[in-house]
């Protein structure tokens, strides 16, 4: 699932993922489509802009960091990885960010090198799956 407030960049990211042949996007911009989405267990991965300005849940003004906080105390959605996407990539300290929203990691925006993109999100899908089999042989 893509969720970007600005639509031409966001279709032109679900272009690049969906070219790759591995992934189907799903590309939306309310907090109540990710939930709506996340919640059926048909969603692998969430890639969120940190700010999404203009996003409500529950008549709040809310960001991509309260939003990946949400996902990840909520139990049925606490296992789908989230890789927040930055335009302020040298000025943010991803470590601090992923802390705080709980994210999986930290992309900056624009994608300049899609092959290095493409490899994250395989190693952060991968990374979940083998901790979801981890916990669920124990």
């Amino acid at each position: 699932m893509l969720v970007e407030d600005d639509y031409l960049l966001g279709r032109s990211m679900a272009r690049l993922l969906e070219a790759s042949s591995q992934y189907r996007v799903k590309l939306t911009r309310t907090a109540a489509d990710i939930f709506k989405y996340c919640e059926t267990g048909s969603i692998e991965l969430v890639l969120m802009d940190v700010n999404l300005p203009g996003t409500l849940w529950q008549n709040k003004e809310t960001t991509g960091i309260d939003l990946s906080r949400l996902l990840k105390s909520n139990p049925r959605t606490w296992h789908i990885p989230v890789i927040l996407l930055t335009t302020n990539s040298a000025g943010t300290n991803k470590g601090r960010l992923m802390s705080e929203a709980l994210a999986d990691s930290v992309c900056a925006k624009p994608i300049k090198d899609a092959d290095s993109f493409l490899s994250l999100l395989s190693q952060v899908i991968d990374r979940k799956r083998v901790c979801r089999l981890g916990l669920s042989a124990s």
